[in-house]
């Protein structure tokens, strides 16, 4: 089982994120080393707002870079060909039938940092994706969501 901080990314995601540590430690300090640098020629910084939002930009970006580094440092790289069709987990594409609104749904189930609703990609830890992990094609699952409970039915797993 996976540590409880661990991230599961694809390659592309992996590759995604390195490139945003990349250039948050490069030019995003560089462009904010720049905004302190002209706020604090406009004098006295006890009363300078531009110096203050220069201060604050650089500590959210400081966090920003932190974040990404642990999310980095405990991440697994999901290989493809580790992908069960046999039972949904991390990184599994699933066509789902939802018989309370009766209609179609395709996901892929992924780690939380890539999740994106609007691009069917789920997080492992939504309701959706909990609810799912382990199952099988033809299995029956309930899922509790804020409108109520739905019903699915698992059409199919595949890479």
């Amino acid at each position: 089982m996976a540590a409880a901080n661990q991230t599961f990314l694809t390659a592309e995601g992996y590759k995604k994120l390195v490139e945003e540590l990349d250039a948050l430690r490069t030019t995003g300090r560089e462009q904010i080393a720049e905004k302190i640098k002209e706020a604090r020629s406009f004098g006295d910084l006890s009363e300078n707002a531009e110096y203050d939002e220069a201060m604050n930009e650089q500590a959210i970006m400081e966090a920003k870079i932190s974040r990404l580094e642990e999310e980095l440092k405990n991440s697994q790289i999901l290989d493809t060909e580790d992908i069960s069709t046999e039972v949904i987990g991390i990184g599994s594409h699933v066509v789902l039938y939802d018989r309370t609104y009766q209609e179609q749904l395709d996901f892929q189930i992924i780690g939380k940092s890539q999740a994106n609703p609007s691009e069917n990609r789920i997080s492992d830890e939504s309701p959706f994706g909990r609810a799912l992990l382990g199952h099988r094609a033809g299995d029956v699952v309930e899922v509790e969501v804020p409108n109520g409970v739905v019903t699915l039915e698992i059409k199919s797993i595949s890479k």
